[in-house]
């Protein structure tokens, strides 16, 4: 699914569509492709439609929205590192992209690690606990309690796939609690949070954009999140620290990659658009009304720094819990 995304502005002069075009008084530059590496309506896919569209206001140039989904965003991921690196097709990728399933993939000769460039990040966001309303639990130490009553097995959490970022959170929680779930991959957010409005599948570690909606609607119940303070848009649903599993902080951001090779100066240009448009009021109120954070204000080196880091916790991280692609 695309949607294409035409700025607000009609001309194309300027520092960012010159350098991405190349060469000053070149031809209007062509679009760029961000593709987002999972099924659209899901929390990724409403983040990266929204700051779309201040990216292509900021360049002066039309963006074009891609949903490429599956294995758990591995297959929108590999795709943009194998693009032609010229600044046209670029990644919106939430953390476990870059962090995670590079360590999961088996057979795969690309390393994400060294085929993509970080250009920007432009979120930080923590996962909301929600389960089906019929569901008896409406509190943490209620709903640890009932999973222990229940035969092993019988309950299950969803996930956008394996190494997906509901995933691990799922995985992180139950190695909290000392519970035993059935995991339940899906190709996407969506259509796994769906099947837990349905009640085909007990609960799900949602990112809030498409959680939150449904919370509202009373068509879920979110029990806990999962950062280390309350989301500003539901005060009222407790961390997972405060609910009883102190330590316990699950987190995520999303970010901007572009294949490696893409020449510094329009690496710079890029960059510059990007937080141009992450800082923009009109995205800062949708992460606020979907309860999300704006990202930390640092250089692309710095954020390229915390994502090497990040991926050495998790390489080691994934071997401790045996994670494997199902």
């Amino acid at each position: 699914m695309t949607l294409s995304l035409i700025p607000r502005r009609a001309a194309l002069a300027g520092l960012g569509a010159a350098a991405l075009a190349g060469r000053a008084g070149a031809q209007p530059p062509r679009p760029i492709t961000l593709v987002v590496p999972y099924a659209a309506g899901g929390g990724t896919d409403i983040i990266g439609r929204e700051f779309a569209i201040g990216f292509a206001d900021a360049l002066s140039q039309t963006v074009v929205v891609d949903n490429r989904g599956g294995a758990a965003g591995n297959v929108g991921s590999v795709g943009v590192a194998r693009s032609r690196p010229d600044g046209t097709t670029l990644l919106f990728a939430v953390s476990t992209n870059i962090v995670v399933n590079p360590h999961l993939q088996k057979g795969e000769r690309l390393d994400l690690a060294t085929a993509l460039q970080p250009v920007a990040q432009v979120s930080t966001y923590q996962y909301v606990l929600v389960v089906h309303p019929d569901v008896p639990a409406r509190t943490l130490p209620e709903l640890i309690a009932w999973i222990k009553a229940k035969p092993k097995g019988e309950l299950t959490y969803s996930s956008g796939g394996v190494g997906n970022a509901n995933h691990l959170a799922g995985v992180l929680f139950s190695e909290a609690a000392g519970v035993e779930m059935e995991h339940v991959p899906y190709r996407g957010t969506a259509p796994a949070l769906l099947d837990v409005v349905a009640g085909r599948v007990t609960m799900n570690f949602s990112s809030p954009p498409p959680a939150l909606a449904l919370v509202r609607e009373g068509k879920l119940r979110a029990i806990a999140v999962t950062g280390e303070r309350r989301i500003a848009a539901i005060p009222e649903v407790p961390t997972l620290a405060e609910a009883g599993l102190p330590g316990t902080t699950i987190t995520g951001w999303h970010g901007v990659f572009a294949p490696a090779g893409v020449p510094a100066e329009q690496m710079d240009a890029l960059e510059a658009a990007a937080r141009k448009a992450a800082a923009q009021p009109r995205y800062l109120e949708r992460l606020a009304h979907d309860g999300l954070e704006p990202a930390p204000e640092r250089p692309r080196a710095a954020f390229a720094a915390a994502v090497a880091q990040e991926s050495a916790i998790w390489a080691r991280k994934v071997k401790e819990l045996d994670l494997k692609l199902e």
